[in-house]
């Protein structure tokens, strides 16, 4: 009996439904933005990677948060922007105010309490991640391999899903 392959998904669907469940944070941010404010008693929590590539906190507080960090949008936020791809807030820090910018790329969770409503993303990679890959790579280019004529060995593991 032969084995059938698995279907490829050529549409990429995990990835179409991600970005447009990320269109729902975007949508949620956008009526915050408003100058009435978030209505009710709706509030959000909004996790993100602070080293994802686009994302931009100030050092003391990727020093105090170097992997993932939580923020609350609720009463006390100011300077909302929501752009097409990325947000920036000013949010207060012990009385400091601190703008932090991202893309919702880098957002791993959405939480609206009020509501009991929860979006959760994959952990999107670090800039570390990516700048380790890419040297991986530009070092598997640059070895020679002696036979130039000869079959070329590729490594899969940059094409993995992590």
């Amino acid at each position: 009996m032969a084995e059938e392959t698995p279907p490829v998904d050529e549409m990429h669907y995990e990835t179409l439904a991600q970005d447009a469940l990320r269109g729902v944070i975007r949508s949620a941010l956008e009526r915050a933005a408003l100058p009435e404010g978030i209505p009710g008693a709706h509030h959000f929590y909004v996790t993100f990677k602070t080293r994802a590539p686009g994302v931009s906190v100030p050092p003391d507080i990727l020093a105090k948060y170097p992997d993932e960090m939580t923020v609350i949008l609720q009463h006390q936020y100011w300077d909302l922007k929501v752009e097409p791809t990325r947000f920036s807030v000013m949010l207060k820090f012990g009385g400091m105010p601190k703008v932090l910018a991202m893309p919702y790329t880098a957002v791993t969770r959405f939480y609206d309490p009020s509501v009991q409503f929860l979006l959760q993303f994959e952990a999107p990679e670090t800039v570390e991640e990516v700048a380790a890959e890419a040297a991986a790579t530009s070092t598997e280019r640059a070895l020679p391999t002696g036979d130039d004529d000869g079959p070329k060995v590729v490594s899969l593991d940059q094409f993995r899903k992590k």
